[in-house]
């Protein structure tokens, strides 16, 4: 190695390192794919059938009947339900989280995972390799060596750096092909309790049975093929379905690799045929200007519009400060805003006329509309509609509303934190 080489070789190497740097950021900042960039034309409202026919034929599976599906409010409902269906699983235990931290209620759901995996259910266990890196290695490795077959979705390893930014936040659970669980709620102590107290977060999770469970286990199946490449299928996941109650429901899914922008543009139909009201509740709301304009133009065309966010009790400051820089538009045009006071509000929850209703793992904001997978559970039926408003109505009370005045005053110093967090809201 001449000397020239030797003074040379570490500058290169630093550069070569800034290259491959510079490369893993652009793949993981720019859009998969080309996203929805123009306003979607108002056509129906959300009683026509041409509504519903949108959204299960032109955006998702099909809208099914013959559903139950069954609210449950905080952990304390939640858990008790979960745990108990895994108990009575006979065949198959799918499960799909992005959070599952380590705790007494991750350790009670890795005992009942395991005791079914010994009694010869097969146990299917998909984890974001991120939201669940709180996991600890033996749990995982003692599930492992009783039969509980367990993946992380995209680990944090060279061949997976380009797709870092592309996380799961699915959150389903299927038992016997029977009985599913989607929601907001993850795998940890956060979540348990009654949302008591600022170490207790209010959430709401729901436990369906009918047709629509099988497009729930499709759900979990679009994931496990990824990391697995393993097709799960005949009775055992699917087996025939009756009719269990009275819903209308689709499982509504989105990811980067299939149709990013589909959730985003679910969203975007249901506001845009809303005639009386939307209520959403959202944990981390950071809407692009598409997702704000169709609030305000049906705010102006004489819809109640009704946003329940966290409040001061967050576990995301930075999201909190970007979602504030663009109240101004919303607020002007009497849409009214209201922070929950008692504790992390992480439920996320749409009622679009009080006919359907969006619930799931979705966030109103980019992360969620382009990098996440995500998915929801739509449900067309008048009184489960009826109820989460009932539900949102109680929420709103332990709230409170954000005026425009109050907004306009802020400081200055605010403002100027909120903007530059506003910078960031394409990866929020």
């Amino acid at each position: 190695m001449t000397l020239r080489w030797r003074k040379m070789w570490p500058i290169a190497a630093v550069a070569v390192l800034i290259a491959f740097a510079g490369t893993l950021l652009v793949l993981n900042l720019m859009p998969p794919e080309k996203a929805v960039d123009q306003r979607v034309e108002r056509l129906y409202d959300s009683q026509s059938p041409q509504f519903r026919r949108s959204m299960g034929v032109l955006l998702g599976p099909a809208i099914v009947p013959g559903n139950k599906v069954e609210t449950l409010v905080n952990g304390r409902e939640i858990f008790p339900a979960m745990l108990e269906a895994i108990a009575r699983a006979k065949q198959s235990i799918t499960f799909e989280t992005y959070i599952y931290w380590e705790g007494a209620v991750g350790d009670a759901f890795a005992r009942a995972l395991t005791e079914r995996a010994r009694a010869g259910v097969r146990v299917h266990v998909l984890l974001d390799a991120v939201g669940a890196a709180k996991m600890k290695e033996s749990m995982l490795a003692d599930m492992r060596r009783d039969g509980v077959e367990i993946e992380h979705y995209h680990p944090l390893r060279w061949y997976h750096l380009g797709r870092m930014n592309n996380r799961t936040h699915r959150k389903t659970l299927v038992v016997d092909g029977r009985v599913g669980f989607t929601g907001g709620v993850g795998i940890a102590d956060k979540w348990d309790g009654q949302a008591e107290d600022s170490e207790h977060w209010r959430d709401t999770h729901f436990r369906v049975e009918g047709p629509v469970v099988a497009q729930m286990q499709a759900t979990f199946l679009d994931n496990w093929i990824q990391v697995r490449g393993e097709v799960l299928h005949g009775e055992r996941y699917f087996p025939a379905q009756e009719s269990a109650g009275s819903a209308r429901a689709q499982m509504f899914m989105s990811s980067p690799t299939g149709g990013s922008d589909s959730m985003h543009l679910m969203y975007l139909l249901a506001i845009t045929s809303a005639s009386t009201s939307i209520d959403l509740a959202s944990a981390y709301f950071v809407p692009d200007k598409l997702a704000r304009d169709a609030l305000v133009a049906a705010a102006k065309r004489g819809v109640r519009v009704r946003i329940l966010l966290p409040g001061p009790i967050i576990d995301a400051d930075i999201v909190r400060r970007a979602s504030r820089a663009d109240w101004g538009p919303l607020l002007e045009a009497g849409i009214a805003i209201h922070e929950y006071q008692p504790t992390m509000f992480h439920c996320k929850v749409m009622v679009v006329d009080q006919r359907m209703v969006s619930v799931g793992s979705t966030n109103f904001d980019n992360r969620s509309f382009r990098l996440n997978d995500e998915s929801n559970l739509n449900v067309y039926d008048e009184a489960f509609a009826r109820a989460q408003t009932a539900i949102i109505e109680r929420d709103l009370a332990q709230s409170r509303q954000v005026t425009l005045a109050e907004w306009q005053a802020r400081p200055w110093h605010e403002k100027v934190i909120e903007y530059t967090a506003s910078l960031l809201s394409f990866q929020l």
